[in-house]
């Protein structure tokens, strides 16, 4: 039986790109890293980077990862002053900022949770949407 998200490995071009990134300005805690690699973790998520050829994809595929509301304009200016690329504007509930990692990977930080979407969405539900206990 499955109990939880174990670890996401992300294809990379160049680890020491994405390390920085993923650490230096996502602030991600750094646990190994060697030649084609790295492992880092944030809270009880592992994440590896793994040099590979790389070919994000145009969907609406995505991670994201629990921001505090009151930290959104400090990130926001984070990611700008690092030259970051937003790649969608925020429409549903809860503060967003969607942008993209070095490969083009797309990433959101979000200070919402399932449970404040869901409320929002009992409120004005997408189209067909069923609620399950």
């Amino acid at each position: 039986m499955l109990a939880s998200l174990n670890h996401i490995t992300l294809a990379v071009r160049n680890v020491d790109v994405s390390y920085n990134f993923y650490a230096g300005i996502l602030g991600f805690t750094p646990r190994a890293k060697w030649q084609s690699g790295a492992y880092l973790s944030l809270g009880e998520l592992w994440l590896c980077l793994s040099v590979d050829d790389v070919a994000p994809k145009q969907d609406y595929t995505h991670y994201a990862f629990t921001i505090a509301e009151d930290a959104i304009p400090a990130f926001r200016m984070k990611l700008q002053k690092s030259g970051v690329v937003e790649w969608k504007n925020n429409h549903s509930e809860g503060e967003s900022i969607y942008f993209l990692d070095p490969d083009g990977h797309k990433l959101e930080v979000h200070c919402g949770s399932l449970k404040s979407r869901l409320m929002s969405c009992q409120e004005n539900p997408y189209d067909g949407m069923i609620f399950f206990e």
